[in-house]
């Protein structure tokens, strides 16, 4: 019989916690799995399960709460584009999909890149990081002035064509 790893021993105390603070246990099998290949790529992860058990709790905590900020991030970025749509008399969708898509491309292609990467194409944080070659962080801070950096071109831009069509 195979001699049983630190993670493999703790991982029912890991599940039971990634199920305490999510919502929905899809969502804590997601956490712990996250979570579960963080450690394992970790150079300097503890090698007791006494030093492990509450480093891999640390783990799946910030994973969860990264993930909560970013659900949080994203919400704000769609209810600001639903004003947008309001404020603007509820355009057209394809008028709308073309003024975003103008706007997307006067970005810098650094800011481009992360929201394509992030918005567009789905990938975590960590995935971006990795494909970007960057910190993690680095991808959450960039990601936040893309964000509001096109919405300020949108807003931008609908502004001026509401002053347009009231010059009319």
């Amino acid at each position: 019989m195979a001699r049983q790893t630190p993670i493999e021993i703790l991982y029912p105390e890991f599940r039971a916690y990634a199920r305490s603070i999510c919502d929905h246990p899809d969502e804590a099998e997601d956490l712990l799995q996250d979570a579960v290949e963080r450690a394992l790529r970790a150079g300097s992860r503890p090698a007791r399960p006494e030093e492990l058990r509450p480093w891999m709790f640390r783990v799946i905590r910030n994973l969860h709460y990264d993930e909560l900020r970013k659900r949080r991030v994203r919400r704000e970025y769609l209810t600001a584009e639903k004003r947008l749509l309001v404020e603007g008399g509820c355009a057209a969708d394809h008028a709308r999909d073309v003024l975003i898509r103008q706007a997307y491309r006067k970005l810098r292609p650094e800011t481009r890149e992360v929201l394509f990467l992030v918005d567009i194409m789905g990938l975590k944080y960590a995935e971006a990081a990795a494909v970007m070659d960057v910190p993690q962080g680095t991808v959450m801070s960039r990601i936040s002035r893309a964000r509001r950096a096109l919405l300020e071109l949108v807003e931008g831009d609908t502004a001026a064509q509401t002053k347009a069509k009231e010059g009319r």
